[in-house]
């Protein structure tokens, strides 16, 4: 059912997963392959699904593994295909290339317009206000869900599926737009200089090779504003790396998987004096709020923005025979002061009402943080 949180996803990895998806970018996070554990004889896989065990090696068809996640009562499974895995893992993704946020009063804004996708061959632009969705109003909803709606399922077979959006600009009258679903290629990591000496960077997804890339845009800033607005997640090791450009060793997050708690640890050596602001809002999810929530924690950095969206589980992907991937949630993570995002969100240290004032809201923080433009 469009909307469905099982359904929104984009991908998986084959440990540990905090990604679930919203509008760009991979969405799952782990640390390598698990080796294939065959299923004890005495048990089915429904059952050791239902027992919350590791179902690596199950051989299952696509169908048994829907129906799998269809009756486990996890919002948050799925089943991917091997071509579904491969495509997600590497930043692809199923939607119609725009970002929203909910203005300071109360309607909903588009905020970003990705080059070349639906929304952008439509005309759509970032200012414009999204009225309603197949006919739902927009303002009635949460931002989280009107994304989801937007999205739809998260399955590549379902390229081409439509959405009807109705939509304003200034004093215009509000048109109404459909558009169809592709799979888009996400760019993870864009830079800019929004203001002398000051380098803004966007990620939107945790995808392999994202931390060097940021590592390498911080190198020489005399300020830095991490955008992770419609982060929807990726892999869990880039998010700690990427903590790591910011962080002097110590704690980024720990979580909680099958009755055990392991830590997640930044690297030392990192950049722990340039100014930083980190920007959120209702798309920042899953390992995009475990880096925000380390940063904030750590006294790091200043979140600016709206509340984050509240995705704090961890999936285990579990590799069946034929290459797919079925995730089935084991737990939550926490930051390092101990918090759990999960249903909640983290909230940032200074509000913005009005998404399209956020950047210059960033450039206002920093120069209270001692940077001056």
């Amino acid at each position: 059912m469009p909307g469905s949180p099982r359904r929104v996803r984009q991908g998986a990895t084959l440990t540990l997963v905090f990604g679930a998806v919203l509008l760009t970018g991979a969405a799952t996070g782990a640390w390598g392959e698990p080796l294939p554990v065959p299923l004890p004889p005495s048990m089915d896989t429904a059952a050791q699904v239902a027992a919350g065990r590791d179902v690596t090696g199950a051989d299952l068809t696509p169908q048994q593994a829907e129906q799998l996640v269809d009756g486990s009562g996890d919002r948050w499974a799925a089943y991917l295909s091997p071509q579904q895995y491969t495509q997600f893992l590497h930043g692809g993704y199923l939607g119609v290339g725009l970002s929203v946020d909910r203005t300071r009063d109360g309607s909903t804004a588009v905020t970003e317009v990705s080059a070349g996708g639906p929304a952008a061959l439509a005309g759509i632009a970032a200012g414009d206000r999204l009225e309603a969705v197949d006919g739902t109003p927009a303002d009635r909803l949460p931002v989280t869900e009107v994304v989801s709606r937007l999205r739809g399922a998260a399955d590549p077979a379902r390229a081409g599926t439509s959405v009807a959006l109705t939509v304003s600009r200034g004093g215009a009258a509000a048109r109404r737009v459909v558009l169809h679903r592709a799979l888009l290629s996400a760019q993870e990591v864009a830079v800019d200089d929004p203001a002398p000496g000051v380098v803004r960077i966007a990620v939107h997804g945790f995808t392999s090779g994202v931390a060097e890339r940021v590592r390498d845009a911080a190198k020489g800033a005399r300020a830095v504003v991490l955008d992770l607005r419609g982060n929807s997640g990726g892999l869990v090791e880039e998010a700690v790396e990427t903590a790591s450009v910011f962080l002097d060793g110590g704690p980024v997050a720990s979580y909680e998987a099958r009755g055990s708690r392991r830590d997640l640890t930044a690297a030392p050596g990192g950049d722990t004096a340039t100014p930083l602001v980190v920007l959120v809002d209702g798309g920042t999810m899953s390992a995009a709020e475990l880096l925000a929530g380390a940063l904030q924690d750590r006294c790091r950095a200043v979140l600016v923005g709206s509340r984050t969206f509240g995705k704090g589980t961890v999936q285990q992907p579990s590799r069946l025979a034929d290459g797919g991937v079925l995730e089935l949630t084991v737990g939550r993570y926490f930051t390092p002061d101990g918090r759990s995002p999960d249903g909640t969100g983290l909230l940032p240290d200074v509000a913005a009402g009005d998404p399209s004032a956020v950047d210059a809201l960033a450039l206002r923080v920093l120069a209270g943080l001692g940077m001056h433009p």
